[in-house]
């Protein structure tokens, strides 16, 4: 399945670059995020909850962080495995914009297996685009907190 987005941020491509790659912002802003480590350079593993029409359950993964070139561009690989299902995928996040205005383009792909892929393949698109909302909403409600406290 291809994903692709672009997403509108108030703050300078500093500021939104560094609060993209937060251990300590994004497992607030990770939907049904519970845990979030840094298990090493880039790399972090995740253990997530979900619900995908009639399936819930929880996964646990990794995300990995490559090919930075800072601050245009990143590669995030997602691998994860739970509820008789795995997930992997790859994309791009690149980073434009002057001033204040920050725009974040998502480009990639994502490969779902299993009973999620079985039963709730119809929702994944718009499933997929709803937790990429929450995502990015909520991390400029906390860049605009982190603002406000400075």
């Amino acid at each position: 399945m291809r994903i692709e987005g672009s997403y509108k941020f108030v703050g300078d491509r500093e500021t939104v670059w560094s609060a993209l790659q937060s251990p300590d912002l994004l497992p607030h802003c990770i939907p049904g995020c519970h845990r979030f480590e840094s298990v090493g350079n880039d790399i972090y593993e995740v253990e997530a909850k979900f619900r995908i029409a009639a399936i819930t359950g929880s996964s646990k993964g990794k995300i990995t962080l490559t090919d930075k070139r800072h601050p245009d561009s990143y590669r995030m690989v997602v691998e994860g495995r739970g509820a008789g299902s795995s997930l992997k995928g790859d994309g791009v996040l690149s980073f434009s914009g002057e001033g204040d205005e920050t725009v974040v383009t998502v480009a990639g792909d994502v490969f779902v297996t299993g009973i999620v892929a079985r039963v709730g393949q119809r929702l994944l698109g718009s499933t997929s685009k709803m937790m990429m909302n929450q995502l990015f909403g909520c991390v400029q409600a906390q860049i605009d907190e982190r603002q406000v406290k400075v």
